[in-house]
Protein backbone atom coordinates (compact mmCIF):
# COMPACT_ATOMS: atom_id res chain seq x y z
CA UNK A 1 0.00 0.00 0.00
CA UNK A 2 2.89 2.46 1.04
CA UNK A 3 4.59 1.77 -2.21
CA UNK A 4 1.40 2.36 -4.24
CA UNK A 5 0.37 5.61 -2.57
CA UNK A 6 4.01 6.94 -2.43
CA UNK A 7 4.16 6.60 -6.22
CA UNK A 8 1.60 9.29 -6.59
CA UNK A 9 3.54 11.97 -4.40
CA UNK A 10 5.29 12.55 -8.31
CA UNK A 11 6.59 15.86 -8.98
CA UNK A 12 5.93 17.04 -5.78
CA UNK A 13 8.76 15.13 -4.06
CA UNK A 14 10.51 18.52 -3.87
CA UNK A 15 7.43 20.35 -1.50
CA UNK A 16 7.22 16.93 0.12
CA UNK A 17 10.74 17.43 1.34
CA UNK A 18 10.97 20.46 1.82
CA UNK A 19 8.41 20.97 4.23
CA UNK A 20 9.40 18.60 7.05
CA UNK A 21 12.90 20.80 6.81
CA UNK A 22 11.63 23.80 7.71
CA UNK A 23 9.14 22.16 10.31
CA UNK A 24 12.40 20.79 12.02
CA UNK A 25 14.04 24.35 11.42
CA UNK A 26 11.02 26.02 13.18
CA UNK A 27 11.07 23.32 16.18
CA UNK A 28 14.72 24.14 16.94
CA UNK A 29 13.95 28.00 17.01
CA UNK A 30 11.05 27.28 19.37
CA UNK A 31 13.50 24.63 21.53
CA UNK A 32 15.90 27.46 21.80
CA UNK A 33 13.56 30.25 23.14
CA UNK A 34 13.09 28.86 26.48
CA UNK A 35 16.69 28.98 26.60
CA UNK A 36 17.15 32.32 26.07
CA UNK A 37 14.04 33.36 28.35
CA UNK A 38 15.86 31.51 31.42
CA UNK A 39 18.69 33.61 30.64
CA UNK A 40 17.08 36.50 31.16
CA UNK A 41 15.73 35.14 34.53
CA UNK A 42 19.24 33.99 35.78
CA UNK A 43 21.54 36.56 34.18
CA UNK A 44 19.80 39.56 33.50
CA UNK A 45 16.81 40.03 36.23
CA UNK A 46 18.24 38.36 39.07
CA UNK A 47 21.88 39.84 38.00
CA UNK A 48 20.27 43.37 37.23
CA UNK A 49 22.12 43.75 33.90
CA UNK A 50 19.92 44.92 31.69
CA UNK A 51 22.35 45.08 28.61
CA UNK A 52 21.77 41.20 29.07
CA UNK A 53 18.46 41.33 28.88
CA UNK A 54 17.92 43.62 25.79
CA UNK A 55 20.64 41.31 23.73
CA UNK A 56 18.91 38.38 24.94
CA UNK A 57 15.34 40.00 23.77
CA UNK A 58 16.56 40.66 20.65
CA UNK A 59 17.81 37.38 20.08
CA UNK A 60 14.39 36.27 21.13
CA UNK A 61 12.69 38.53 18.50
CA UNK A 62 15.38 37.29 15.93
CA UNK A 63 14.51 33.51 16.83
CA UNK A 64 11.01 33.75 16.62
CA UNK A 65 11.02 35.66 13.43
CA UNK A 66 12.86 33.19 11.69
CA UNK A 67 10.42 30.46 13.67
CA UNK A 68 7.28 31.83 12.09
CA UNK A 69 9.06 32.11 8.92
CA UNK A 70 10.09 28.23 8.77
CA UNK A 71 6.26 27.87 9.70
CA UNK A 72 4.77 29.56 7.10
CA UNK A 73 7.17 28.10 4.63
CA UNK A 74 6.47 24.49 5.98
CA UNK A 75 2.44 25.62 5.64
CA UNK A 76 3.01 26.43 1.87
CA UNK A 77 5.32 24.01 0.93
CA UNK A 78 2.72 21.05 2.92
CA UNK A 79 -0.37 22.50 1.26
CA UNK A 80 0.80 22.39 -2.43
CA UNK A 81 2.57 18.60 -1.44
CA UNK A 82 -1.08 17.33 0.18
CA UNK A 83 -3.11 18.66 -2.42
CA UNK A 84 -0.72 17.89 -5.70
CA UNK A 85 -0.94 14.34 -3.85
CA UNK A 86 -4.35 14.77 -3.54
CA UNK A 87 -5.18 15.42 -7.51
CA UNK A 88 -2.42 12.98 -8.74
CA UNK A 89 -4.18 10.02 -6.44
CA UNK A 90 -7.59 11.37 -8.44
CA UNK A 91 -6.30 11.35 -11.78
CA UNK A 92 -4.22 8.22 -10.96
CA UNK A 93 -8.05 6.26 -10.14
CA UNK A 94 -9.53 8.15 -12.88
CA UNK A 95 -7.23 6.84 -15.55
CA UNK A 96 -7.38 3.59 -14.27
CA UNK A 97 -10.95 3.37 -14.00
CA UNK A 98 -11.02 4.10 -17.85
CA UNK A 99 -9.17 0.97 -18.48
CA UNK A 100 -11.82 -1.20 -16.67
CA UNK A 101 -13.55 -4.18 -18.42
CA UNK A 102 -16.98 -4.05 -17.69
CA UNK A 103 -16.40 -7.27 -15.22
CA UNK A 104 -13.62 -4.64 -13.48
CA UNK A 105 -16.18 -2.40 -12.85
CA UNK A 106 -18.76 -4.82 -11.86
CA UNK A 107 -16.96 -5.26 -8.87
CA UNK A 108 -17.18 -2.02 -7.87
CA UNK A 109 -20.25 0.56 -7.52
CA UNK A 110 -21.02 3.73 -9.43
CA UNK A 111 -21.21 5.38 -5.42
CA UNK A 112 -18.70 3.64 -4.03
CA UNK A 113 -16.06 4.91 -6.99
CA UNK A 114 -17.32 8.01 -6.55
CA UNK A 115 -16.63 7.85 -2.39
CA UNK A 116 -13.19 6.97 -3.23
CA UNK A 117 -12.35 9.82 -6.04
CA UNK A 118 -14.15 12.31 -3.29
CA UNK A 119 -14.31 11.71 0.55
CA UNK A 120 -11.52 9.07 0.80
CA UNK A 121 -8.96 11.51 -1.22
CA UNK A 122 -10.04 14.10 1.04
CA UNK A 123 -9.06 11.78 4.32
CA UNK A 124 -5.67 10.99 2.48
CA UNK A 125 -5.20 14.53 1.54
CA UNK A 126 -5.37 15.94 5.27
CA UNK A 127 -3.56 12.95 6.63
CA UNK A 128 -0.93 13.73 3.88
CA UNK A 129 -0.19 17.62 5.28
CA UNK A 130 -0.35 16.15 8.95
CA UNK A 131 2.34 13.36 7.99
CA UNK A 132 4.75 15.84 6.17
CA UNK A 133 3.79 19.20 9.01
CA UNK A 134 2.78 17.31 12.39
CA UNK A 135 3.71 14.25 12.49
CA UNK A 136 7.50 15.65 11.45
CA UNK A 137 7.36 18.58 13.81
CA UNK A 138 5.88 16.67 17.08
CA UNK A 139 8.46 14.04 17.40
CA UNK A 140 11.16 16.22 16.41
CA UNK A 141 9.87 18.84 19.28
CA UNK A 142 8.87 16.38 21.66
CA UNK A 143 12.69 15.01 21.09
CA UNK A 144 14.42 18.35 21.53
CA UNK A 145 12.31 19.13 24.20
CA UNK A 146 13.24 16.50 26.32
CA UNK A 147 16.46 16.55 26.02
CA UNK A 148 17.04 19.94 26.78
CA UNK A 149 14.70 18.90 29.52
CA UNK A 150 17.00 15.90 30.66
CA UNK A 151 19.93 19.01 30.17
CA UNK A 152 18.61 20.86 32.80
CA UNK A 153 16.98 18.40 35.42
CA UNK A 154 17.42 14.31 34.41
CA UNK A 155 15.25 13.79 37.75
CA UNK A 156 12.25 16.03 36.63
CA UNK A 157 12.98 14.68 32.96
CA UNK A 158 11.70 11.69 34.03
CA UNK A 159 8.46 12.81 34.59
CA UNK A 160 8.10 13.12 31.25
CA UNK A 161 9.47 9.98 29.87
CA UNK A 162 6.89 8.00 31.86
CA UNK A 163 4.17 9.98 30.33
CA UNK A 164 4.81 9.95 26.97
CA UNK A 165 5.47 5.67 27.52
CA UNK A 166 2.32 5.53 29.21
CA UNK A 167 0.11 7.35 26.59
CA UNK A 168 2.25 5.99 23.63
CA UNK A 169 0.52 2.73 25.07
CA UNK A 170 -2.95 4.25 25.26
CA UNK A 171 -2.84 5.73 22.11
CA UNK A 172 -1.57 2.33 20.31
CA UNK A 173 -4.80 0.29 21.54
CA UNK A 174 -7.22 3.07 20.60
CA UNK A 175 -5.74 2.82 17.32
CA UNK A 176 -6.26 -0.51 16.47
CA UNK A 177 -9.32 -0.34 18.20
CA UNK A 178 -10.80 2.81 16.15
CA UNK A 179 -9.04 1.36 12.91
CA UNK A 180 -12.10 -1.38 13.07
CA UNK A 181 -14.74 0.90 13.18
CA UNK A 182 -13.72 3.34 10.13
CA UNK A 183 -12.87 0.65 8.17
CA UNK A 184 -16.74 -0.58 8.58
CA UNK A 185 -17.90 3.28 7.85
CA UNK A 186 -16.72 4.48 4.17
CA UNK A 187 -18.82 1.94 3.18
CA UNK A 188 -21.80 3.05 4.74
CA UNK A 189 -20.85 6.22 3.06
CA UNK A 190 -20.79 3.94 -0.15
CA UNK A 191 -24.61 2.99 0.62
CA UNK A 192 -25.38 6.82 1.41
CA UNK A 193 -24.19 7.82 -1.83
CA UNK A 194 -25.63 5.50 -3.64
CA UNK A 195 -29.32 6.48 -2.23
CA UNK A 196 -28.69 9.75 -3.07
CA UNK A 197 -27.52 9.59 -6.40
CA UNK A 198 -30.46 7.44 -7.62
CA UNK A 199 -33.26 9.05 -5.84
CA UNK A 200 -31.81 12.38 -7.56
CA UNK A 201 -31.45 10.76 -11.27
CA UNK A 202 -34.26 8.88 -10.94
CA UNK A 203 -36.13 12.36 -9.15
CA UNK A 204 -39.06 12.22 -11.74
CA UNK A 205 -39.81 8.48 -11.25
CA UNK A 206 -39.92 8.69 -7.41
CA UNK A 207 -42.17 12.36 -7.84
CA UNK A 208 -44.75 10.31 -10.48
CA UNK A 209 -45.12 7.64 -8.13
CA UNK A 210 -45.43 9.45 -5.13
CA UNK A 211 -42.37 7.58 -3.59
CA UNK A 212 -40.75 10.97 -1.56
CA UNK A 213 -41.50 9.54 1.75
CA UNK A 214 -40.10 5.80 0.55
CA UNK A 215 -37.18 7.49 -0.41
CA UNK A 216 -36.73 9.74 2.56
CA UNK A 217 -36.87 6.81 4.63
CA UNK A 218 -34.35 4.84 2.93
CA UNK A 219 -31.79 7.70 2.90
CA UNK A 220 -32.49 8.17 7.07
CA UNK A 221 -31.67 4.69 7.35
CA UNK A 222 -28.17 4.96 5.70
CA UNK A 223 -27.88 8.07 7.41
CA UNK A 224 -28.46 6.58 11.07
CA UNK A 225 -26.43 3.35 9.85
CA UNK A 226 -23.65 5.54 9.14
CA UNK A 227 -24.16 7.66 12.13
CA UNK A 228 -24.02 5.19 14.45
CA UNK A 229 -21.09 3.60 13.01
CA UNK A 230 -19.64 6.96 13.93
CA UNK A 231 -21.15 7.12 16.93
CA UNK A 232 -19.20 4.05 17.89
CA UNK A 233 -15.55 5.32 16.16
CA UNK A 234 -16.08 8.53 17.94
CA UNK A 235 -16.68 7.06 21.67
CA UNK A 236 -12.62 5.52 21.38
CA UNK A 237 -11.45 8.59 20.00
CA UNK A 238 -13.10 10.59 22.66
CA UNK A 239 -10.98 8.81 25.39
CA UNK A 240 -7.85 10.38 23.37
CA UNK A 241 -8.34 14.40 24.88
CA UNK A 242 -9.31 13.60 28.62
CA UNK A 243 -6.12 10.83 29.03
CA UNK A 244 -4.34 13.46 27.18
CA UNK A 245 -5.32 16.29 29.73
CA UNK A 246 -4.98 14.35 32.82
CA UNK A 247 -1.44 13.68 32.08
CA UNK A 248 -0.76 17.31 30.94
CA UNK A 249 -2.15 18.42 34.31
CA UNK A 250 0.04 15.65 36.57
CA UNK A 251 3.07 16.48 34.96
CA UNK A 252 2.82 20.11 35.81
CA UNK A 253 1.35 19.64 39.22
CA UNK A 254 4.39 17.07 39.94
CA UNK A 255 7.30 19.19 38.16
CA UNK A 256 5.76 22.62 40.18
CA UNK A 257 5.68 20.63 43.51
CA UNK A 258 9.48 18.93 42.99
CA UNK A 259 10.49 21.90 41.00
CA UNK A 260 9.81 24.17 44.20
CA UNK A 261 11.44 22.08 46.15
CA UNK A 262 14.88 21.69 44.43
CA UNK A 263 14.61 25.83 43.95
CA UNK A 264 14.23 25.77 47.95
CA UNK A 265 17.17 23.00 48.18
CA UNK A 266 19.32 25.27 45.80
CA UNK A 267 20.05 22.49 43.37
CA UNK A 268 17.56 24.36 40.36
CA UNK A 269 17.81 28.00 39.61
CA UNK A 270 14.13 30.28 38.95
CA UNK A 271 14.89 30.57 35.08
CA UNK A 272 15.37 26.97 34.57
CA UNK A 273 12.25 25.98 36.32
CA UNK A 274 10.73 28.33 34.01
CA UNK A 275 12.34 26.56 31.02
CA UNK A 276 11.19 23.32 32.34
CA UNK A 277 7.26 24.32 32.60
CA UNK A 278 7.84 25.43 29.15
CA UNK A 279 9.46 22.65 27.94
CA UNK A 280 6.90 20.56 29.62
CA UNK A 281 3.94 22.60 27.72
CA UNK A 282 6.51 21.42 24.49
CA UNK A 283 6.26 18.12 25.20
CA UNK A 284 2.55 17.96 25.91
CA UNK A 285 1.71 20.18 23.27
CA UNK A 286 3.56 17.83 20.85
CA UNK A 287 1.66 14.73 22.23
CA UNK A 288 -1.56 16.18 21.88
CA UNK A 289 -0.19 17.03 17.83
CA UNK A 290 1.12 12.87 17.89
CA UNK A 291 -2.68 12.34 19.13
CA UNK A 292 -4.55 14.46 16.10
CA UNK A 293 -2.23 12.97 13.87
CA UNK A 294 -3.29 9.22 15.41
CA UNK A 295 -7.32 10.34 14.56
CA UNK A 296 -6.39 11.11 11.22
CA UNK A 297 -4.29 8.64 10.07
CA UNK A 298 -6.76 5.87 11.91
CA UNK A 299 -9.27 7.28 9.58
CA UNK A 300 -6.60 7.61 6.60
CA UNK A 301 -6.02 4.29 6.75
CA UNK A 302 -9.14 2.22 5.67
CA UNK A 303 -9.59 5.35 2.80
CA UNK A 304 -5.69 4.71 1.83
CA UNK A 305 -6.82 0.89 1.26
CA UNK A 306 -9.93 1.55 -0.61
CA UNK A 307 -8.00 3.92 -2.70
CA UNK A 308 -5.45 1.32 -3.40
CA UNK A 309 -7.84 -1.28 -4.25
CA UNK A 310 -8.82 0.69 -7.65
CA UNK A 311 -5.24 1.96 -8.28
CA UNK A 312 -4.24 -1.86 -7.80
CA UNK A 313 -6.97 -2.94 -10.04
CA UNK A 314 -6.00 -4.25 -13.56
CA UNK A 315 -8.14 -4.93 -16.12
CA UNK A 316 -9.27 -8.32 -17.22
CA UNK A 317 -8.77 -7.18 -20.86
CA UNK A 318 -5.56 -5.85 -22.13
CA UNK A 319 -3.77 -5.95 -25.48
CA UNK A 320 -2.17 -9.15 -26.81
CA UNK A 321 1.93 -8.76 -26.88
CA UNK A 322 1.84 -7.96 -30.73
CA UNK A 323 -2.00 -7.04 -31.68
CA UNK A 324 -2.98 -6.34 -35.22
CA UNK A 325 -4.08 -3.04 -36.47
CA UNK A 326 -6.54 -3.80 -38.92
CA UNK A 327 -10.03 -5.34 -38.69
CA UNK A 328 -10.61 -7.06 -42.51
CA UNK A 329 -14.19 -6.67 -42.43
CA UNK A 330 -17.30 -6.77 -40.56
CA UNK A 331 -17.84 -11.19 -40.73
CA UNK A 332 -18.33 -12.34 -37.09
CA UNK A 333 -17.72 -15.78 -36.75
CA UNK A 334 -18.76 -17.71 -33.16
CA UNK A 335 -16.83 -21.08 -32.37
CA UNK A 336 -18.28 -22.81 -29.63
CA UNK A 337 -18.26 -19.80 -27.29
CA UNK A 338 -19.00 -19.99 -23.30
CA UNK A 339 -19.36 -17.64 -21.48
CA UNK A 340 -19.77 -16.59 -17.40
CA UNK A 341 -19.69 -13.63 -15.49
CA UNK A 342 -18.42 -15.29 -12.33
CA UNK A 343 -16.06 -17.63 -13.43
CA UNK A 344 -17.22 -20.26 -10.77
CA UNK A 345 -20.84 -20.37 -11.69
CA UNK A 346 -21.68 -23.93 -12.55
CA UNK A 347 -24.03 -22.49 -15.14
CA UNK A 348 -22.74 -20.28 -17.96
CA UNK A 349 -24.45 -17.19 -19.60
CA UNK A 350 -24.15 -18.73 -22.96
CA UNK A 351 -23.62 -22.08 -23.85
CA UNK A 352 -21.43 -23.78 -26.85
CA UNK A 353 -22.83 -21.25 -29.18
CA UNK A 354 -21.23 -21.59 -32.99
CA UNK A 355 -22.59 -19.43 -35.72
CA UNK A 356 -21.29 -17.70 -38.83
CA UNK A 357 -22.08 -14.25 -40.19
CA UNK A 358 -21.21 -12.48 -43.39
CA UNK A 359 -20.04 -8.95 -43.73
CA UNK A 360 -22.36 -6.69 -44.76
CA UNK A 361 -25.91 -8.98 -43.45
CA UNK A 362 -28.00 -7.73 -41.55
CA UNK A 363 -28.89 -10.35 -38.09
CA UNK A 364 -31.81 -10.11 -36.18
CA UNK A 365 -31.48 -11.13 -32.62
CA UNK A 366 -34.68 -12.21 -30.38
CA UNK A 367 -34.95 -14.13 -27.09
CA UNK A 368 -36.94 -13.57 -23.75
CA UNK A 369 -35.54 -11.35 -21.19
CA UNK A 370 -32.57 -13.11 -19.46
CA UNK A 371 -31.97 -15.55 -22.28
CA UNK A 372 -28.64 -13.77 -22.70
CA UNK A 373 -28.74 -11.23 -26.03
CA UNK A 374 -26.64 -8.39 -24.67
CA UNK A 375 -23.98 -10.64 -23.02
CA UNK A 376 -23.91 -12.05 -27.00
CA UNK A 377 -22.59 -9.06 -28.49
CA UNK A 378 -20.79 -7.74 -25.78
CA UNK A 379 -18.48 -10.02 -26.37
CA UNK A 380 -18.17 -8.81 -30.02
CA UNK A 381 -16.06 -5.76 -28.88
CA UNK A 382 -14.30 -7.29 -25.84
CA UNK A 383 -16.07 -5.69 -23.51
CA UNK A 384 -16.26 -9.09 -21.50
CA UNK A 385 -14.03 -11.87 -22.67
CA UNK A 386 -15.23 -15.46 -23.61
CA UNK A 387 -14.80 -18.13 -21.27
CA UNK A 388 -14.18 -21.01 -23.50
CA UNK A 389 -13.98 -21.19 -27.41
CA UNK A 390 -13.81 -18.18 -29.87
CA UNK A 391 -14.90 -15.14 -31.63
CA UNK A 392 -13.67 -14.19 -35.03
CA UNK A 393 -14.17 -10.70 -36.07
CA UNK A 394 -12.84 -10.10 -39.81
CA UNK A 395 -11.04 -13.51 -39.62
CA UNK A 396 -9.26 -12.95 -36.89
CA UNK A 397 -9.71 -13.88 -33.07
CA UNK A 398 -10.86 -10.61 -31.29
CA UNK A 399 -8.35 -11.09 -28.61
CA UNK A 400 -5.62 -10.46 -30.71
CA UNK A 401 -6.37 -7.03 -32.07
CA UNK A 402 -5.86 -3.64 -30.53
CA UNK A 403 -8.65 -3.04 -28.21
CA UNK A 404 -9.08 0.58 -29.65
CA UNK A 405 -8.74 -0.67 -33.09
CA UNK A 406 -11.43 -3.44 -32.41
CA UNK A 407 -13.71 -1.45 -30.68
CA UNK A 408 -13.98 1.85 -33.14
CA UNK A 409 -14.89 -0.37 -36.19
CA UNK A 410 -17.67 -1.87 -33.63
CA UNK A 411 -19.82 0.55 -33.03
CA UNK A 412 -22.44 -0.44 -30.18
CA UNK A 413 -25.84 1.29 -29.46
CA UNK A 414 -26.25 -0.21 -25.81
CA UNK A 415 -29.85 -0.88 -24.51
CA UNK A 416 -29.79 2.02 -21.87
CA UNK A 417 -29.12 5.18 -23.93
CA UNK A 418 -26.56 7.96 -22.72
CA UNK A 419 -26.37 11.02 -23.43
CA UNK A 420 -23.83 13.53 -21.99
CA UNK A 421 -24.33 17.74 -21.02
CA UNK A 422 -23.17 19.23 -23.95
CA UNK A 423 -24.64 20.51 -27.30
CA UNK A 424 -26.19 17.81 -29.48
CA UNK A 425 -23.26 18.12 -31.75
CA UNK A 426 -20.53 17.64 -28.91
CA UNK A 427 -22.48 14.77 -28.58
CA UNK A 428 -22.42 13.38 -31.55
CA UNK A 429 -19.01 13.77 -31.97
CA UNK A 430 -18.11 11.36 -29.55
CA UNK A 431 -18.78 8.60 -32.81
CA UNK A 432 -15.93 10.85 -34.24
CA UNK A 433 -14.28 14.01 -32.97
CA UNK A 434 -13.12 15.32 -36.32
CA UNK A 435 -16.75 14.51 -37.73
CA UNK A 436 -17.83 17.79 -39.79
CA UNK A 437 -21.62 19.47 -39.18
CA UNK A 438 -22.45 18.10 -42.57
CA UNK A 439 -21.33 14.58 -41.38
CA UNK A 440 -23.28 15.05 -38.45
CA UNK A 441 -26.39 16.22 -39.91
CA UNK A 442 -26.29 13.42 -42.25
CA UNK A 443 -25.79 10.98 -39.28
CA UNK A 444 -29.02 11.97 -37.84
CA UNK A 445 -30.62 11.89 -41.60
CA UNK A 446 -29.85 8.30 -41.19
CA UNK A 447 -31.19 7.87 -37.81
CA UNK A 448 -34.38 10.01 -38.60
CA UNK A 449 -33.07 12.40 -35.83
CA UNK A 450 -33.05 15.35 -38.14
CA UNK A 451 -36.98 16.12 -38.52
CA UNK A 452 -36.81 16.10 -34.15
CA UNK A 453 -33.96 18.22 -34.47
CA UNK A 454 -34.51 21.20 -36.54
CA UNK A 455 -37.46 21.57 -34.71
CA UNK A 456 -35.52 22.99 -31.72
CA UNK A 457 -34.76 26.22 -31.48
CA UNK A 458 -30.91 26.17 -31.64
CA UNK A 459 -31.14 23.03 -34.07
CA UNK A 460 -27.70 21.18 -33.08
CA UNK A 461 -26.49 23.32 -31.00
CA UNK A 462 -29.59 22.55 -28.75
CA UNK A 463 -27.97 21.85 -25.16
CA UNK A 464 -28.38 18.45 -23.63
CA UNK A 465 -29.48 18.38 -20.12
CA UNK A 466 -26.70 15.79 -17.89
CA UNK A 467 -28.38 11.79 -18.76
CA UNK A 468 -30.53 13.55 -21.69
CA UNK A 469 -33.33 14.44 -19.36
CA UNK A 470 -34.33 17.15 -21.45
CA UNK A 471 -35.48 15.07 -24.75
CA UNK A 472 -37.48 12.34 -24.90
CA UNK A 473 -36.55 8.58 -25.11
CA UNK A 474 -37.22 7.74 -28.68
CA UNK A 475 -35.08 11.17 -29.13
CA UNK A 476 -32.45 9.61 -27.32
CA UNK A 477 -31.72 6.53 -28.83
CA UNK A 478 -31.74 8.51 -32.40
CA UNK A 479 -29.23 10.31 -31.25
CA UNK A 480 -27.48 7.40 -29.62
CA UNK A 481 -27.32 6.05 -33.57
CA UNK A 482 -26.48 8.94 -35.17
CA UNK A 483 -23.30 9.18 -32.46
CA UNK A 484 -22.48 5.45 -33.86
CA UNK A 485 -22.89 5.95 -37.14
CA UNK A 486 -20.49 8.58 -37.39
CA UNK A 487 -17.58 6.04 -36.42
CA UNK A 488 -18.40 4.31 -39.75
CA UNK A 489 -18.32 1.25 -38.19
CA UNK A 490 -17.83 -2.33 -39.38
CA UNK A 491 -20.25 -3.85 -37.42
CA UNK A 492 -23.26 -1.89 -36.27
CA UNK A 493 -24.89 -3.02 -33.05
CA UNK A 494 -28.21 -2.03 -32.15
CA UNK A 495 -29.42 -3.62 -28.22
CA UNK A 496 -32.70 -2.68 -28.55
CA UNK A 497 -32.05 1.00 -29.10
CA UNK A 498 -35.25 1.87 -31.04
CA UNK A 499 -37.77 0.40 -28.75
CA UNK A 500 -38.84 3.91 -27.61
CA UNK A 501 -39.35 4.59 -31.81
CA UNK A 502 -42.80 3.76 -33.40
CA UNK A 503 -43.07 1.19 -35.86
CA UNK A 504 -42.65 3.72 -39.05
CA UNK A 505 -39.97 5.16 -37.86
CA UNK A 506 -38.27 2.30 -36.73
CA UNK A 507 -38.71 1.01 -40.42
CA UNK A 508 -37.29 4.38 -41.95
CA UNK A 509 -33.98 3.69 -39.72
CA UNK A 510 -33.66 0.55 -40.83
CA UNK A 511 -34.25 1.33 -44.89
CA UNK A 512 -31.99 3.77 -44.29
CA UNK A 513 -29.42 1.47 -43.10
CA UNK A 514 -29.88 -1.25 -45.78
CA UNK A 515 -29.54 1.48 -48.41
CA UNK A 516 -26.67 3.78 -46.92
CA UNK A 517 -24.56 1.57 -45.32
CA UNK A 518 -24.78 -2.12 -47.13
CA UNK A 519 -21.16 -2.99 -46.27
CA UNK A 520 -21.64 -2.78 -42.67
CA UNK A 521 -22.62 -5.98 -40.64
CA UNK A 522 -25.93 -4.89 -38.78
CA UNK A 523 -26.90 -7.06 -35.50
CA UNK A 524 -30.31 -5.68 -34.59
CA UNK A 525 -31.65 -7.08 -30.77
CA UNK A 526 -35.35 -6.51 -30.64
CA UNK A 527 -38.53 -7.86 -29.19
CA UNK A 528 -40.99 -7.08 -31.85
CA UNK A 529 -40.97 -9.38 -34.83
CA UNK A 530 -41.55 -6.37 -37.22
CA UNK A 531 -38.11 -4.89 -36.55
CA UNK A 532 -36.26 -8.18 -37.34
CA UNK A 533 -38.38 -9.91 -39.67
CA UNK A 534 -36.71 -8.06 -42.76
CA UNK A 535 -33.59 -9.17 -41.70
CA UNK A 536 -30.98 -11.29 -43.45
CA UNK A 537 -31.40 -13.77 -40.77
CA UNK A 538 -33.08 -14.12 -37.40
CA UNK A 539 -31.09 -15.69 -34.00
CA UNK A 540 -33.21 -17.01 -31.79
CA UNK A 541 -31.97 -17.57 -27.91
CA UNK A 542 -33.58 -19.14 -25.28
CA UNK A 543 -31.97 -19.67 -21.65
CA UNK A 544 -28.25 -18.59 -23.21
CA UNK A 545 -28.49 -21.19 -25.74
CA UNK A 546 -28.70 -20.84 -29.66
CA UNK A 547 -32.07 -22.65 -29.91
CA UNK A 548 -32.55 -21.05 -34.04
CA UNK A 549 -30.88 -19.29 -36.67
CA UNK A 550 -32.14 -18.34 -40.06
CA UNK A 551 -34.42 -16.55 -42.23
CA UNK A 552 -37.86 -15.33 -41.25
CA UNK A 553 -39.65 -18.09 -43.28
CA UNK A 554 -37.11 -20.78 -42.00
CA UNK A 555 -37.51 -20.05 -38.42
CA UNK A 556 -41.71 -19.96 -38.87
CA UNK A 557 -41.52 -23.46 -40.66
CA UNK A 558 -38.53 -25.06 -38.45
CA UNK A 559 -38.64 -23.34 -34.97
CA UNK A 560 -41.15 -23.49 -32.47
CA UNK A 561 -40.54 -20.75 -30.32
CA UNK A 562 -40.12 -18.16 -33.13
CA UNK A 563 -43.46 -19.40 -34.46
CA UNK A 564 -45.49 -19.11 -31.24
CA UNK A 565 -44.02 -15.21 -31.03
CA UNK A 566 -44.64 -14.22 -34.14
CA UNK A 567 -48.44 -15.52 -34.12
CA UNK A 568 -48.80 -13.78 -30.58
CA UNK A 569 -47.38 -10.44 -31.95
CA UNK A 570 -49.18 -10.43 -35.25
CA UNK A 571 -52.48 -11.67 -34.03
CA UNK A 572 -52.52 -10.50 -30.26
CA UNK A 573 -50.22 -7.86 -30.14
CA UNK A 574 -47.99 -9.82 -27.72
CA UNK A 575 -44.15 -9.34 -26.83
CA UNK A 576 -41.41 -11.54 -26.83
CA UNK A 577 -41.98 -12.64 -23.65
CA UNK A 578 -45.69 -13.56 -23.91
CA UNK A 579 -44.65 -16.32 -26.66
CA UNK A 580 -43.30 -19.94 -25.42
CA UNK A 581 -39.40 -18.35 -24.78
CA UNK A 582 -40.18 -17.48 -21.50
Amino acid sequence: MLKTLGAQVGEFKKDSFLTPVFMVLEVLMETIIPLMMASIIDNGVEAGSIRHIFFMGFMMIVAAGFSLFAGAMGGRYGARASTGFARNLRRTMYENIQTFSFSNIDRFSTAGLVTRLTTDVTNLQNAYQMILRMCVRAPISLVCAMFMAFFISPRLATIYLIAVVILGVILAFLTVKAHHYFSQVFPKYDDLNASVQENVSAIRVVKAYVREDYEKKKFTDASKSLYHMFIKAESVIAFNSPVMQITVYSCIIAISWLGAKMIVGGTLTTGEMMSLLTYCMNIMMSLMMLSMIFVMITMSIASAQRICEVINETSDITNPAHPEYTVADGSIEFSHVTFRYNQNSAKPVLDDITLSIKAGETIGIIGGTGSSKSSLVNLISRLYDVSDGAILVGGKDVRSYDLDTLRNQVAVVLQNNVLFSGTIYENLRWGDKNATDEECRRACRLACADEFIERFPDGYDTYIEQGGTNVSGGQKQRLCIARALLKKPKILILDDSTSAVDTATDAKIRRAFAEEIPDTTRLIIAQRISSVQNADRIIVLNNGVLDGFGTHEELLATNEIYRDVYESQTQGSGDFDEGGAA
